[in-house]
């Protein structure tokens, strides 16, 4: 499997912020931010270049070059990039080619693969924040978008008794059983889906995704709630609130916080219907 990369010089840190919203609704599945340059990935077979062109004549005077790379130099160039992710002193993710981060409560060990991108520091960050004022003793949780699992194997850490994480594609799957494994894992039931499975009540849901994704699955995240369940979101940019907040009232969710971090938008919810 090959992927195309595309290589953007972007006018500023928001252009960037814009495009990885955009672009990750079409498909890409990684990016890399350095300076004005932004590297976006995407399977060769996936891209559609009517919808690539759209997005990008909302930039005008937008540079940019596309490459074909193969999968596994795709990788490399992938890991070599990862950097860390530390949340104060309460959580820190790694690569395992890193050194130990000794500061930190907890500490997750992963290997970087595209279902993590630099891009998307920002939203791991503010979803951890809340998680560390969050009590997760005992509870059920779901992590809607798992990705690395990052957010799942932080769960159990906070004492989760049971996690569902999900995600739709398969190689975040893979990558996410690798993580959990390395972290010592034993309650996260992993499995490959487009949407929340119907069944249990959750008492946390976590959904680190994006607005269309969250927007259209609503529905499978209100149905299950229990009174209280605390919902956290992220993967949203901060231009996006006005249009999350009132989707989200109207599925009985009541907003509780309010988080920004260069640019991206986490909130926190609580479910009020009985």
């Amino acid at each position: 499997m090959n992927y195309l990369e595309f290589d953007f010089i972007t006018a500023d840190k928001l252009h960037q912020e814009q495009l990885i919203a955009l672009l990750s609704e079409e498909g890409f599945e990684g990016f890399e931010e350095t300076g004005k340059t932004l590297k976006a990935f995407i399977k060769e077979e996936e891209w559609q270049e009517p919808r690539f062109n759209y997005i990008v004549k909302l930039f005008p005077g937008l540079d940019y070059c596309k490459a074909i790379v193969e999968n596994k130099n795709w990788n490399e160039q992938w890991e070599s990039s990862f950097e860390p992710v530390l949340v104060s002193d309460f959580a820190a993710i790694r690569a395992s080619f890193h050194e130990p981060i000794r500061t930190v409560r907890h500490e997750i060990v992963i290997t970087p693969k595209m279902s993590f991108g630099t891009g998307h520091h920002a939203t791991t960050y503010l979803m951890i924040e809340q998680m560390a004022v969050v009590d997760f003793a005992g509870k059920a949780v779901i992590d809607f978008g798992t990705g690395t699992g990052v957010l799942a194997i932080l769960s159990e850490m906070l004492g989760a008794e049971n996690i569902e994480a999900l995600d739709n594609d398969e190689w975040s799957i893979d990558n996410a059983k690798e993580n959990i494994a390395a972290n010592g894992c034993k309650r996260i039931h992993l499995y490959k889906a487009e949407t929340i499975v119907r069944g249990k009540k959750a008492d946390i849901i976590l959904a680190n995704i994006n607005l269309n994704v969250i927007t259209a699955n609503l529905g499978a995240i209100e149905a299950v709630c229990k009174p209280e369940t605390i919902v956290l979101f992220s993967g949203l940019l901060a231009t996006d609130k006005e249009i999350i907040i009132p989707k989200l009232e109207s599925n009985h969710l009541l907003v509780t916080g309010v988080f920004v971090r260069n640019n991206w938008l986490a909130i926190k919810t609580k479910y009020t219907a009985c």
